[in-house]
């Protein structure tokens, strides 16, 4: 089990960094598609429940199958990897924005237009600081679900983790397997932790700008 770490470790460490440039470009193409729909739906609030529905039913496609249908209009590779994570991670993203916004203080927004602020300045010193540690609540929860989901993207040839996941299952090598799993798993954990760190960071200064 060990003698595979030590013989493949740089293909494994290769692999890593292939998965985490997926996970990567998947998640910020989806925050720029989330932020705005967000935004819309907080503001437009009848609209939520179609759009919401919509990505609702997106989400509950499996995987495998997602990945299928885009065979035909993508091809095989990275492309339809990333649009099928892109589309996974709306529903968990476009909500937590619009939970976000919808949950900053009417009072605090009409203090600030007293100031003299105008609206971008009211959205970048007021909304989004207090938005922000709901909206990556939902970012720590979408990284998670992408980590996990970009493994099957092996499947058609996205590369990444799941590579060495799928010669262990069909070459019935255990170590793969294993270490497939664990490299997985601590990019998952890392991930979540980095996220988190920075969630509370954005939660004590949302506090901080409410007493203020």
């Amino acid at each position: 089990m060990l003698d595979y770490l030590l013989n493949h470790y740089d293909r494994l460490l290769s692999l890593t960094w292939e998965h985490i440039q997926l996970t990567a470009a998947s998640l910020g193409l989806a925050m720029l598609i989330a932020l705005p729909a967000g935004m819309l739906l907080s503001r437009w609030r009848w609209l939520s429940v179609p759009i919401l529905s919509v990505l609702g039913v997106l989400y509950a496609i499996p995987s495998i199958a997602l990945f299928a249908l885009l065979i035909p209009i993508a091809g095989l590779g990275t492309k339809p990897a990333i649009i099928a994570l892109v589309a996974y991670s709306q529903l968990i993203l476009v909500r937590n924005v619009m939970v976000g916004f919808q949950s900053v203080d009417p009072a605090v927004v009409e203090a600030g237009k007293g100031m003299g602020l105008s609206s971008l300045q009211l959205f970048w010193k007021i909304e989004l600081p207090l938005a922000l540690p709901v909206i990556l609540g939902g970012i720590r929860i979408a990284v998670i679900s992408i980590i996990g989901i970009a493994s099957i993207a092996a499947w058609i040839n996205a590369g990444g983790l799941g590579v060495v996941l799928f010669e262990g299952l069909y070459q019935n090598s255990f170590p793969k397997i294993v270490w497939g799993t664990v490299f997985v798993s601590l990019l998952a954990i890392l991930s979540n932790q980095a996220v988190l760190w920075f969630e509370k960071r954005a939660a004590l200064r949302a506090k901080g700008e409410r007493r203020s």
